[in-house]
């Protein structure tokens, strides 16, 4: 895996084989960016990454400029990787949180301007997500929400549904509370 993009672009992250992911592959990776490089200005942004799993797409958002990020994962490889590689690459700015991503969103009291997910596939509540996420306000008003899952899921009906994108295997759905196509 590399980041695609920004100040730490070309840099390699190579997940020990023990961790218990399914990493967003480079190129869906890039199609999400291309995507949200016409909607977000990084430099202004606060990000969430849940089921952060090596890091790689919090890596991509703190390499484009953006403010903070905070990377929430349950299991301690995951989160002992992903603060290895912020110091390997100088990074300060990813908060790095080892806990239940169900737990933390509902007692959650700060807001993002991104929520991105990557559960694993799966997972039983996958489709509660973006009720829950919604529900408990995590979101800024311009806020973006991005759910990676199988193609099994459609989220079409979702009152917060903003759009569908399809990358073979991997599926993203944006949620927004007011965005316009």
């Amino acid at each position: 895996m590399r980041i695609i993009a920004g100040t730490l672009r070309g840099r390699r992250i190579n997940p020990p084989d023990r961790l218990p992911v399914r990493p967003t592959t480079d190129m869906a990776r890039e199609s999400l960016f291309n995507i949200l490089n016409n909607y977000v200005d990084y430099e202004d942004c606060t990000v969430m990454d849940l089921f952060a799993g090596t890091g790689a797409v919090s890596l991509e958002f703190v390499s484009r400029g953006v403010k903070s990020v905070t990377a929430v994962d349950i299991n301690a490889l995951c989160t002992d990787f992903i603060k290895h590689c912020s110091s390997q690459f100088g990074i300060s700015n990813i908060h790095v949180v080892r806990a239940d991503v169900f737990d933390l969103l509902k007692r959650a009291n700060q807001k993002f301007d991104i929520v991105f997910a990557d559960p694993p596939y799966a997972l039983a509540e996958l489709a509660t997500l973006p009720d829950l996420l919604f529900e408990r306000g995590v979101l800024t008003d311009d806020g973006i929400f991005i759910l990676e899952h199988p193609r099994e899921y459609s989220f079409v009906d979702h009152p917060h549904f903003w759009q569908h994108r399809n990358y073979g295997k991997v599926n993203f759905t944006f949620f927004a509370n007011k965005l316009e196509e």
